[in-house]
């Protein structure tokens, strides 16, 4: 498989604090990677590196064979359309209806007639499986319904790929594992390559085709869910059991 996110030594302080110490990753096309790791350890930084939202001290992101921190405004701009971000907390505006939260994207950025956006709207928000809930208020919905809301407006302008920033936090047991299930379907039947950032394991097992652990700045293991569990790292097989200190 062609490597479509690759991620070179990456450094990135923020007033004398090293977060990044040489993270470097590939993502090949197709995959989910997860990105496990203690809370404030640089995973959602990682993710705003990829988008271009940071640039790094040093270091390479490179996505679709384009140099992130390169690009010119404009392609920077194109190079996002290709990218879904499902944030933490989902990040949905109160003052918007659904429909007009999954639009968001589509109004602002591509030249769209609004018979077209609504179809697009309805179609995704069916992809996550939330018909008819187009007219609803923010407010309305469960944190669940939010979280798929989310999804489908990161689906809105058909990316290549989706990034999802701890998908499952502050979600009951049962919900949380309808969000890792929709994850895995809308991998199957979209193809769309993936990179979860989560601190939770079970989630983690769910969906994820390779699991990186990041530590200390750097990416400390790479492997397989069932790597995961037989590694020797002590490290891992303490953040991955869920005991002692390290």
């Amino acid at each position: 498989m062609l490597v479509m996110i690759e991620i070179e030594n990456l450094y990135k302080s923020f007033n004398g604090n090293d977060v990044l110490k040489g993270l470097s990753l590939k993502v090949k096309e197709g995959e989910t990677v997860t990105v496990i790791g203690r809370s404030g350890c640089g995973k959602s930084v990682l993710l705003k590196h990829i988008i271009g939202l940071l640039i790094p001290d040093t270091g390479d992101v490179w996505i679709d064979g384009q140099n992130v921190k390169t690009l010119p405004r404009n392609e920077l701009y194109k190079l996002r359309l290709k990218i879904g971000v499902v944030f933490q907390g989902s990040a949905l505006l109160d003052s918007l209806s659904v429909a007009e939260n999954v639009a968001l994207g589509l109004t602002e950025n591509k030249r769209i007639s609004s018979d077209r956006i609504r179809e697009i709207v309805k179609g995704k928000l069916s992809l996550v499986e939330l018909e008819g809930v187009e007219d609803k208020r923010v407010s309305e919905l469960s944190g669940g319904m939010k979280k798929r809301v989310a999804v489908a407006r990161a689906l809105a302008a058909n990316p290549s790929y989706i990034l999802y920033d701890e998908p499952t936090t502050a979600l009951d047991p049962i919900t949380a594992r309808t969000i890792n299930e929709l994850i895995l379907t809308l991998k199957r039947k979209l193809r769309i390559t993936g990179i979860v950032v989560t601190h939770d394991m079970e989630s983690a097992f769910y969906v994820a085709d390779r699991i990186a652990m990041l530590h200390d700045g750097t990416i400390i293991f790479d492997g397989t869910p069932m790597e995961v569990q037989t590694t020797s790292n002590p490290i891992v097989q303490c953040f991955v059991k869920g005991g002692g200190e390290y």
